[in-house]
């Protein structure tokens, strides 16, 4: 895998460099700069900066992670954006996820979790905690009509395999993950995750998530 140029992006000096010593202790991983807010990020990334990955905290000063992750994707869709966040931050999590995020990172992780989750999101999966999943579930999730459930999946055209890689997505499992669950290659779930954003029209992996959990 080719090294990855990674942007780090919060108010607090002392976090912003514990970051970036966390993230180079793995060779795959470089910290191309660091941003003090999400203007300063978007910024960076429109002139050049030549980043793969956004580490972007969701509570700064003048230009949030929300907002942030709005702009740099207008600028630079190709590039993932990865929020730290903590439990509390639910509303923000979903604005963040629907303004174009790849996922997010709980604050109290160990570094190891740090580096795996910018890989998660480099090879282009979305990573969404399960605990904080549940959470978001509520948020998303609309209450029910009075006609009767939500509207099964089968009938946007999914096949029952289709299906069960879209609730995999939505549990936050990565291909290689839903591939070893479902007894599966990783191209073969590579595949089913093409076919099913072409049938909801949708553009990525988090939009499938957040598509699911909206039901």
């Amino acid at each position: 895998m080719s090294e990855i140029r990674l942007l780090i992006v919060d108010d607090d000096p002392f976090i912003r460099e514990s970051l970036r010593m966390i993230v180079e202790l793995d060779p795959q991983i470089r910290a191309a700069g660091v941003c003090t807010n999400g203007e300063e990020a978007a910024a960076f990334v429109q002139n050049g900066g030549g980043v793969d990955v956004v580490l972007m905290d969701i509570r700064m000063p003048v230009c949030d992670g929300v907002e942030g992750t709005k702009r740099i994707k207008a600028v630079a869709p190709d590039v993932k954006i990865l929020i730290l966040t903590t439990f509390d931050d639910d509303e923000y999590i979903v604005e963040a996820l629907r303004g174009g995020a790849s996922g997010y990172l709980l604050k109290n992780i160990p570094p190891d979790k740090i580096i795996e989750g910018i890989k998660t999101v480099h090879s282009g999966n979305v990573l969404i905690h399960p605990d904080v999943a549940r959470k978001l579930t509520g948020l998303l999730q609309p209450p029910a009509p009075p006609s009767g459930p939500a509207k099964p999946l089968s009938e946007y055209g999914l096949t029952a395999s289709e299906q069960q890689i879209v609730e995999k997505i939505a549990e936050g499992l990565s291909n290689k993950e839903i591939a070893q669950e479902l007894f599966l290659s990783e191209g073969t779930v590579k595949n089913y995750v093409t076919e099913i954003l072409g049938k909801l029209g949708l553009r990525d992996r988090t939009q499938i998530a957040i598509f699911y959990l909206k039901r």
